[in-house]
């Protein structure tokens, strides 16, 4: 089964970056990459059992099995020993990054409290486009009452756009929920 997102790319988003940004080959077009969903814990130190909440939490949320992040060095300061699992990513590619996206712009980032849209100023200079999320309950997966602590997450997109505003004109194609 071929993601809704993706058919919307291929349909409505190409023909208008086509017409926008004046290239020639389809080939040139930017698209989505990869999307990362990275969750940093440094309260994984003192609590390991964060880390299986949020393990199972990234899961859900992602429909694919996260990778846990462990510390590549102690620091003393921090309480970190090294190969201490301090975080977990996971990388979507191909339909499920699709499926997610789709979820993201249409279902969870309507459902954060007072949101006005996201900045434009959070690209890196290569297309790419990294955001925060302060809390994982703006998923429908995670249920209010089953969670023991509020996390934060990094989404962060990753396209094939040369430049920023490649970027910018992609994910505006999508009807990304940027701030005016």
């Amino acid at each position: 089964m071929v993601s809704r997102y993706k058919e919307y790319f291929k349909n409505e988003v190409v023909p208008k970056l086509i017409k926008d940004t004046g290239y020639k080959n389809i080939h040139q077009i930017p698209k989505l990459s990869k999307i990362i969903i990275n969750m940093g814990l440094g309260e994984a130190t003192s609590n390991s059992k964060i880390i299986e909440q949020s393990l199972s939490e990234l899961t859900k949320i992602s429909g694919q099995k996260p990778v846990v992040a462990k510390a590549k060095k102690s620091i003393a300061a921090f309480k970190l020993k090294e190969n201490q699992e301090i975080g977990c990513f996971v990388t979507l590619r191909n339909e499920r990054m699709y499926d997610f996206f789709d979820k993201l712009i249409n279902i969870a980032l309507p459902r954060v409290r007072d949101f006005k849209g996201l900045s434009k100023k959070s690209f890196d200079g290569y297309g790419n486009y990294t955001f925060g999320v302060k809390e994982q309950v703006i998923f429908p997966e995670i249920s209010y009452e089953l969670i023991e602590k509020i996390k934060g997450m990094n989404i962060t997109i990753v396209t094939t756009a040369k430049n920023n505003d490649d970027g910018y004109k992609l994910l505006k194609g999508f009807n990304f929920p940027f701030r005016n």
